[in-house]
């Protein structure tokens, strides 16, 4: 565990919340104004928290849906700074935790001490650096625990044992383990030994476990947090919004559509 990591938000939800729902959005799709109206939408619903995903243009685990998204939010100009301003501005307004998903390309472009200090200002609680190499993550899990941050690391289903307990020897916050090999994206069932692997992991590492990947419905959810501290949805929800913008509708009613879902994904 990374040194001097008080408590935060991901640690007094973890610590005293039942498990729950931790949405995705793709930060700027369509627009920044809409990202912060679902973010503050979002505030009024039982969630735990929300992973906002920094546009890459070269994605490595996000599949189709999430991809298609960060092309549109690029194309639309998206900056490193904006994401962090628009952090910023609903910060006040919601209490639950939000994480960065980021590329180590961009904290690295950007410079490591600089990006945690930048996020830690705009109000984010940790990051999810999902191509840092084990190597490189503990300079970066140092970092960020400094700051009060928390880095969450992932596991995959085929990761040696030997290696997950070097992961969780970095982590801070939770572990995100995905719950199937290959991209992002929605799928009909989870995976039968999904339950098995979470519940491993839980007692060999004695930290949280939160699952994403292939979750997407609230069926999904439900089983999901009946085992693990949490599940994560994404492309179900980037793709709603893409539909609510085919079909017309404004981006200022995404967020009352996108609302709407998150709510009845979240419901117990």
């Amino acid at each position: 565990m990374a040194a001097n990591q008080g408590e935060n938000r991901i640690d007094r939800v973890l610590a005293d919340e039942p498990p729950g729902l931790w949405p995705f959005l793709a930060a700027g799709y369509p627009n920044l104004d809409a990202t912060a109206s679902m973010l503050r939408a979002f505030g009024k619903l039982p969630i735990r928290g929300v992973e906002l995903g920094f546009p890459f243009s070269d994605p490595i685990a996000d599949g189709p849906v999430i991809q298609h998204a960060f092309s549109e939010a690029l194309s639309g100009g998206i900056r490193v700074q904006s994401i962090f301003d628009m952090a910023a501005s609903v910060r006040d307004s919601v209490d639950y935790p939000l994480l960065a998903m980021v590329s180590a390309s961009i904290v690295y472009r950007i410079g490591m001490q600089t990006f945690v200090t930048l996020a830690r200002a705009a109000g984010f609680d940790g990051l999810i650096v999902p191509d840092i190499s084990l190597e490189e993550a503990p300079t970066m899990a140092d970092c960020v625990g400094e700051a009060g941050l928390r880095l969450s690391m992932l596991i995959a289903p085929t990761t040696p044992p030997q290696r997950e307990q070097r992961i969780a020897e970095v982590a801070g916050g939770f572990l995100y383990y995905v719950s199937v090999q290959g991209t992002t994206g929605e799928r009909g069932a989870l995976p039968s030994d999904l339950q098995a692997h979470v519940a491993e992991l839980r007692s060999g590492t004695g930290l949280p476990v939160i699952v994403g990947f292939g979750i997407s419905t609230r069926q999904h959810v439900r089983d999901v947090c009946d085992f693990a501290n949490g599940a994560i949805v994404g492309s179900a929800i980037v793709r709603t919004i893409t539909e609510v913008l085919k079909a017309g509708r404004s981006a200022d009613q995404i967020a009352g559509v996108v609302g709407a879902l998150v709510g009845e994904l979240a419901a117990d």
